[in-house]
């Protein structure tokens, strides 16, 4: 398959000030040395509880960060290293949808106005043209020509995500970094949201970065799987593999914890003990050895690194025989 984006030893230090001068004490280490390419056509999950640095990674990866150091390669070329002028042109191929859809629209603006702002802003669609584009876009994503005159504050949480779907549109990007955009969403609307994205994905070739907090919401949108924990990448690998066999004890805790439709059906759960350890002073060894049943000495030490156990597995574990 074609890569469309590499990331390559990708760091992000937040610093922790102290002091009445406001020195730098310590680093918040949101995301530290993390590699994984995407495909273009394919939808890459990416999940972990909250502030594991999945949100921090689409953010570098959108140009809303900068990172601390590491590459982030698009289409061979280091987007890291743009000027903000190059960075401004990029905008237009890689797009993001946020978390929460009635924050990230303007509540000045009619829902016309905000999806032909971009289109208004990089000058791709002749200004004649873009109330025509406005229409097809709210009609690709279920809304119909009335809304384009009501504000954020009339519509329903689904609603105004379909609306966010449709300015990330509007620029018809190559990548969109889908930010856990059905989390803030009842559970019918998020199905209905995700079908969008994948119906939306085979009419405009699109390429998805899926951001989540569970595995249960991104199951059958991804083609594959990355699982971090505390700013690290511990298991990636195509979805069935990872939902039938995965190997990392993280991943295993997590799918464990899917709940099953069938009530007469019991599943064994993996509870994990203890909190998450503090970004800011990170275990040794293996970020999960804290909370990991199966964890040995070398793990409190060594640092695993992410090896291939299979075509399209890689897994971070020292319980892993190579």
């Amino acid at each position: 398959m074609e890569t469309l984006l590499q990331v390559k030893n990708l760091k992000k230090y937040f610093p922790v000030k102290s002091g009445t001068l406001g020195k730098t004490t310590n680093y918040v280490k949101a995301v530290d040395d993390i590699t994984f390419d995407i495909y273009k056509g394919e939808t890459l999950g990416l999940v972990g509880e909250s502030g594991c640095g999945k949100s921090t990674t689409g953010k570098m990866i959108v140009n809303l960060l900068n990172p601390t150091s590491g590459q982030i390669l698009y289409e061979g070329r280091d987007i890291t290293k743009l000027s903000k002028k190059e960075k401004r042109k990029l905008a237009i191929d890689i797009q993001i949808i946020f978390q929460d859809p009635y924050a990230s629209l303007n509540p000045r603006m009619n829902v016309g106005d905000i999806i032909a702002e971009p289109m208004r802003v990089n000058k791709i669609v002749e200004k004649q043209d873009i109330n025509s584009e406005v229409l097809k876009l709210l009609n690709y994503v279920g809304l119909a020509k009335f809304h384009k005159d009501r504000f954020p504050h009339e519509f329903s949480g689904g609603q105004r995500q379909r609306i966010g779907i449709a300015r990330a549109l509007s620029l018809r990007p190559k990548l969109i970094v889908c930010d856990e955009p059905v989390s803030a969403l009842d559970v019918s609307i998020q199905a209905q949201v995700l079908n969008l994205l994948k119906d939306l994905q085979e009419e405009f070739k699109l390429t998805y970065l899926f951001i989540a907090h569970g595995l249960n919401v991104v199951k059958h949108i991804s083609d594959r799987v990355g699982v971090m924990y505390l700013g690290k990448i511990a298991e990636i690998a195509d979805g069935d593999k990872l939902y039938d066999n995965p190997t990392h004890p993280y991943s295993q805790a997590l799918l464990s914890a899917i709940p099953i439709p069938d009530p007469n059906k019991k599943k064994d759960r993996i509870l994990l003990t203890g909190d998450v350890p503090s970004p800011i002073n990170p275990p040794t060894g293996c970020r999960f050895h804290t909370r990991c049943i199966h964890a040995k000495d070398i793990c409190k030490k060594d640092e695993p690194k992410l090896i291939s156990i299979d075509k399209n597995h890689d897994v971070s574990c020292h319980l892993i025989e190579k």
